[in-house]
């Protein structure tokens, strides 16, 4: 009886066979052997008897001989035993039979016998996480992935191993180890008895930043974007958090943060982040397409260090066949409330549904970007002219007149993020608001207060498919009428994010084939995607929405489709068709969705 026999945690090993077979090789005069291989196994066997047996590994051999395959033969019944036992199965039966021919079959079958079953799995910790933490050690023992009863399973009893380790080293015991493993197998009685004993450590705080790789930027960057504070309980995820906070900068590429984990200096352990730095200047371009605004050529330049003293100026224009816009931003780097101030300008002129708009913007800028949250408090004054491109006499009812208007906007923006990916959520909810006044008077033609949220939740389904609602509901309110109001603060609808199955900014006050923009406006969607792989699915969509002047004379437009997704590294890119009910057409929308 095999009593205490002992797996290890790791997958396959070389075996005494492949080196005696290999001198076999070295020996071989004739090399006349050809042959197949028929296995008659259990299906969780098959797959893995055919890749690493070493009969069939050397089927396709074109130097093999006799003597060798004798050799193949001889030793299969251990081999299988060998590989049976990994999955459970340790007194597997093999018999061989050999076909003759030209080219000979080596039937394999195997009768694998019963199932190796856990009897027992015991579950201890030692260390500080005993006395400090026993929750934390429950909740090793609770969601153990082995229990009594399961399969024995090598590469199971590995992770049951590893996930309980993770327990411990991600929050508060980054020197957590595995003190004593061992998995006791009775193969005649198809059992097996675990036990784990882990050693969590000392629980571990942390120090002050020791930062490295910094030379053309200052390491004050990094340290007024610095989460942490000293004497804080140790966790992966506040590491992390570090990481992607350095990262949000434009300065550094590449960072890696870690600790010591020596138990002998467990308190206040200092916190190592190691950086590599941009250029100081950078230079793209490209070339793109968008069904909202057609075909596009863009280029950026970027200075980083400005004055020499980190401040980043960025200059990009894009232009696209019904858009062209430019704009220049010069920034500050982050203070020690990690907040960026700045100044801005941007040209945009848009030409679309008849209506030819420019607008030009100037202003400042207090943001602060977060984990979760983003807040800008800005100061932007807007000069916008719109012309009807047919030059028409405008209706007597058009709210937005023609020609130049102005207004000098205070606002504040506010996003929360709630979601368990950034480029590729599943699940939870991204917020967003925009507010801003003006106040006739002050460089402003008419007083009014503007706000614009929208809303998106994701809900997931299975494993993969995911339900995603989206909402934007916007307004400007105004004492009287908003034909003063820059146009660029008014609102329109369709496109996408908007209302698929009709063309961008197409959904407003339309009048004789031209659209203008509007005081309000909702919309609401309904997407479920369903994912075939991990970087492609469909999607099925019904988009509804309204851009009015007035609640009460609105006219909804429905669109609905099916689409493709695709995850590239930077986002979802989105190929839909969509039908506008009311304007009884089929459309294609392109996008990359990026959540706002």
């Amino acid at each position: 009886m095999l009593k205490g026999f002992r797996m290890s945690s790791g997958w396959l090993k070389p075996s005494a066979y492949g080196v005696v077979f290999g001198l076999l090789c070295l020996s071989a005069i004739n090399a006349n052997a050809t042959y197949r291989v028929a296995i008659e196994a259990p299906a969780e066997l098959k797959a893995l008897l055919e890749q690493h047996l070493d009969l069939s590994r050397y089927k396709d051999r074109q130097d093999l001989s006799e003597d060798q395959l004798k050799f193949l033969i001889d030793t299969v019944d251990e081999q299988v035993t060998q590989l049976t036992s990994t999955e459970g199965y340790f007194s597997p039966k093999t018999t061989v039979t050999v076909e003759p021919g030209e080219i000979k079959t080596i039937h394999l079958k195997i009768d694998s016998q019963q199932r190796t079953i856990v009897s027992a799995a015991t579950i201890n910790v030692i260390g500080s996480a005993a006395t400090e933490v026993p929750e934390r050690v429950r909740q090793i023992q609770q969601n153990w992935s082995l229990p009594a009863g399961q399969p024995f399973r090598q590469a199971d009893w590995a992770t049951a191993k590893e996930n309980g380790l993770q327990v411990l080293l991600k929050k508060r015991f980054p020197a957590a180890r595995i003190a004593h493993s061992e998995a006791r197998v009775t193969p005649e009685d198809n059992d097996a008895e675990l036990s784990v004993q882990y050693d969590s450590g000392p629980g571990f705080t942390l120090g002050a930043l020791h930062i490295t790789g910094t030379n053309r930027y200052p390491a004050s960057i990094i340290e007024n974007v610095n989460p942490l504070q000293v004497g804080e309980e140790y966790s992966v995820n506040r590491l992390l958090l570090l990481q992607r906070q350095i990262q949000n900068t434009p300065y550094f590429g590449n960072v890696i943060v870690s600790i010591d984990d020596d138990p002998a200096h467990a308190q206040e352990t200092p916190v190592n982040v190691q950086v590599t730095e941009f250029r100081t200047q950078r230079l793209r371009a490209g070339l793109g397409y968008a069904s909202d605004t057609g075909a596009q050529v863009q280029g950026r330049y970027t200075n980083y260090n400005v004055f020499g003293k980190a401040w980043v100026f960025d200059a990009q224009t894009k232009i696209e066949q019904r858009r062209q816009y430019g704009s220049l931003d010069l920034s500050m780097p982050p203070d020690t409330r990690s907040f960026v101030n700045g100044v801005n300008g941007s040209y945009d002129r848009t030409t679309l549904q008849g209506v030819d708009l420019r607008s030009m913007k100037i202003g400042l800028k207090r943001a602060r970007s977060l984990e979760n949250y983003d807040t800008a408090l800005t100061l932007d004054y807007y000069r916008d002219r719109l012309q009807q491109i047919d030059g028409a006499t405008l209706p007597p009812n058009t709210v937005v007149r023609p020609g130049e208007h102005q207004a000098l906007v205070p606002g504040f923006a506010w996003v929360r993020r709630a979601v368990d990916d950034p480029i590729f959520p599943r699940s939870g909810h991204i917020f967003s608001i925009q507010t801003g006044f003006a106040l006739k008077g002050l460089l402003t033609d008419q007083t009014f207060f503007r706000a614009d949220g929208r809303y998106k939740h994701y809900f997931p389904v299975a494993k993969r498919d995911v339900v995603i609602l989206r909402t934007e509901l916007g307004g400007v309110f105004t004492a009287g009428s908003s034909a003063s109001v820059p146009a660029s603060l008014l609102f329109r609808a369709g496109g996408n994010e908007s209302v698929r199955g009709y063309s961008y900014d197409s959904i407003g006050n339309s009048q004789n084939g031209t659209v203008y923009p509007t005081k309000y406006v909702v919309t609401g969607s309904a997407e479920y995607q369903h994912w075939l792989t991990q970087q492609w699915g469909g999607a099925v969509f019904y988009d509804v929405g309204s851009a009015t002047d007035s609640w009460a004379s609105r006219s909804t437009k429905v669109g609905t489709g099916v689409g493709v997704r695709y995850r590239s590294p930077v986002g979802t890119v989105n190929l839909d068709l969509a039908y506008g009910v009311q304007a009884k057409q089929f459309r294609p929308h392109i996008s990359l969705g990026i959540a706002f």
